[in-house]
This record gives C-alpha cells, sequence and structure tokens, in this order.
C-alpha cells in the first residue's frame, strides 16, 4: 500500500497512539482521514491541523448503531475505506475478587467486541479496495498477564487470536491483518515518571511516535506485528520458553515496580479518553 492513495479510519484519535497515528498517515502522500473518538472537540482540532484531508465521527464505539454510522460517513465523504486502525480501547484495574465479571464484560465490551463490529462492518469495503488492510493495536499485555489487569489480559489476548486467524482467512481476499503491541507509552495521560525516573524500569516506556511507527510499518508496509518498545517481544519469548520463571518475576518485584497505584490511575484515565 506504500504507492497507493490511503483512506483510513481511525479509533480512538483525540488522543495518544490514535491521534500519533493520524499526524504520521498524514505525511503520507495522498491520505484521506476518517477520525473517530467520544471526544469531538479533540477531533475537530485535530483535524484543522492535519495536512491532509481529514473529517471525523464522534462516536462511542460500544453504541449499537455506532458501526453503521462510521459507515455511512465513510461512504458519504470518502473513496472507499482501505485502512482499518482498531485504536480505541480502555481498562479498570481491578482483581478478579474485587471486579468480578462485569469488570471483564465491560473490558471485553470496548476491546474486544467493539473492534470485531466495526470491522465486520467494513470488512465488505476492504475487500472491495483491496489491497487492503486492518491493524489492531493489542498490547504486550496480550502475551504477558500482570496481577490486577487479568480483565485487560484476556481482552488483548482475544484480539490476538482472533486477529491472527482472521489474517489467514482474509490474505487471499488481499487484506491484511497486522497487529501492534504496545507496553508502556508515555502519553498526557499515563506520563510514567515512576518507570522512566529509574534505571531498571526506564527501558520499558516508549512513546507515542514509535507506537505511530509501528502502526504505520504494520498498516503501510505489512508487517506481521511489531511491539513498542522492542525488547517486549524478547518477555513475550521467555513467557513462552520459561512460564514459572516470568511468574516469579511479575509476583516480585518487577510486577510491582509496573502496577503502582499513581501509573494505574492514570493508565485508566488515558485509556477511557480514547474509548
Amino acid at each position: 500500500m506504500e504507492n497507493r492513495p490511503t483512506v483510513a479510519v481511525i479509533t480512538g484519535a483525540s488522543s495518544g497512539i490514535g491521534e500519533g497515528t493520524a499526524w504520521r498517515l498524514a505525511r503520507k502522500p495522498d491520505t484521506r482521514l476518517i477520525l473517530v473518538a467520544r471526544r469531538e472537540d479533540r477531533l475537530r482540532e485535530l483535524a484543522k491541523r492535519l495536512a491532509c484531508e481529514t473529517t471525523w465521527v464522534a462516536a462511542d464505539l460500544t453504541e449499537p448503531d455506532a458501526p453503521g454510522r462510521i459507515l455511512a460517513h465513510a461512504q458519504e465523504h470518502h473513496p472507499p475505506v482501505n485502512l482499518l486502525v482498531n485504536n480505541a480501547g480502555a481498562a479498570w484495574r481491578a482483581t478478579f475478587a474485587d471486579g468480578g465479571y462485569e469488570n471483564v464484560r465491560r473490558t471485553m465490551e470496548i476491546n474486544f467486541d467493539a473492534v470485531l463490529r466495526l470491522t465486520e462492518t467494513f470488512l465488505p469495503m476492504l475487500r472491495e479496495s483491496a489491497p487492503s488492510s486492518i491493524v489492531n493495536i493489542a498490547s504486550t499485555a496480550g502475551r504477558v498477564s500482570r496481577p490486577g489487569s487479568a480483565a485487560y489480559s484476556a481482552s488483548k489476548y482475544a484480539l490476538i487470536g482472533w486477529s491472527d486467524g482472521l489474517h489467514l482467512e482474509e490474505a487471499p481476499n488481499g487484506v491484511h491483518v497486522g497487529l501492534v503491541l504496545p507496553g508502556f507509552i508515555k502519553t498526557e495521560g499515563f506520563p510514567a515518571d515512576e518507570l522512566t525516573g529509574k534505571l531498571a524500569t526506564r527501558w520499558m516506556v516508549s512513546d507515542v511516535f514509535k507506537a505511530s511507527e509501528a502502526v504505520y510499518e504494520t498498516a503501510i508496509l505489512g508487517k506481521a506485528e511489531r511491539y513498542v518498545p522492542r525488547p517486549y517481544a524478547l518477555i513475550a519469548m521467555l513467557k513462552i520458553l520459561a512460564p514459572s520463571l516470568v511468574r516469579k518475576i511479575l509476583s516480585g518485584g518487577a510486577g510491582k515496580a509496573m502496577t503502582t497505584s499513581t501509573g494505574a490511575d492514570a493508565a485508566e484515565k488515558k485509556a477511557k479518553s480514547e474509548v
């Protein structure tokens, strides 16, 4: 898709990785963007600043009519979409004993169910405009779980497994399905000061610019998946080769460093704002 015009839908585009992806794609010639998020004021301001044709749809992706409204907007204002970036998501920290099924349900609703519903709605158009791409923003939490984040990990594990299968199903139709797996990404909602302030954990944190470049590589250059930061791929590999060791590490100091209350609260605010 590198030398073709790009017409992209980006969800969770009002901040964070979604906003960064909009900026990165806007640098590509012949790009048109459809920004989706709940905060219309943020979408409107971002659209004014981007150097490409941009429209937006203010929508809560968990609402039943959201996928249809976004599709109708795309059909009215743009040529057929050939890139769908499923970035919107949320996280609510709680142990299963405290949060129970309800916490898992609401996390799955936005991080998994909403992605499936929007993808199902746009899949006929993506087939029509092939070669095309779907990029699903998963998480390193979809490979390695942490205490207090089991619901979030479950949603991302599901997204990863479904994405891998969907790629195999849709590749013959010219639709590439790729994954971006961020770790901790420094944003306005998650400054990550407690991690960046320590040499031992500083490597865990990346930024929106690197994450959006990973989205570009997956969407436009056809990469299968990208970890951000890249060393997280080694942790995922270690989880397969030495699962007991990874459990021991995460139940000790490293796990506690990654689940501080300040970081958790900030991450929750960030996630909610990007739905």
